[in-house]
């Protein structure tokens, strides 16, 4: 069952400059793996985050650092399931998490689906 369903859109070069504007943000929005991307592809992580706000409804606890955002050994896309996260989806019955990622010609975008009855995030 669909909890909820979250998308969000980044224009890349406006992010780059908040990045480049408050050097600090980096830090606070991206584990260290994730700070050592690509421009687009903290952009889509960004997207991703933002999405999976959305999907959940609102952030209530959870961290920026909460929501960190790997390839997994099929190098699709997939949140880490950090405690944080896990009591997110906990709080609101969810178990599973479904994401995609794409940037392309300065825009990066995420979608994320929180389900219900689904493996385990």
């Amino acid at each position: 069952m669909i909890i909820g369903i979250g998308v969000d859109t980044v224009d890349i070069v406006r992010f780059e400059r908040q990045l480049e504007r408050t050097p600090k943000l980096r830090g606070r929005l991206f584990s260290e793996a994730e700070g050592q991307l690509s421009t687009p592809s903290l952009a889509a992580r960004f997207a991703a985050k933002e999405a999976l706000i959305k999907a959940l409804g609102d952030s209530g606890d959870l961290t920026w650092s909460d929501m960190e955002v790997r390839r997994n050994a099929l190098r699709a896309p997939e949140f880490v399931p950090t405690a944080g996260l896990l009591a997110a989806l906990e709080a609101r019955g969810a178990d599973r998490i479904d994401l995609s990622m794409t940037h392309d010609i300065g825009i990066a975008t995420a979608f994320v689906i929180v389900e219900r009855g689904g493996a385990a995030a």
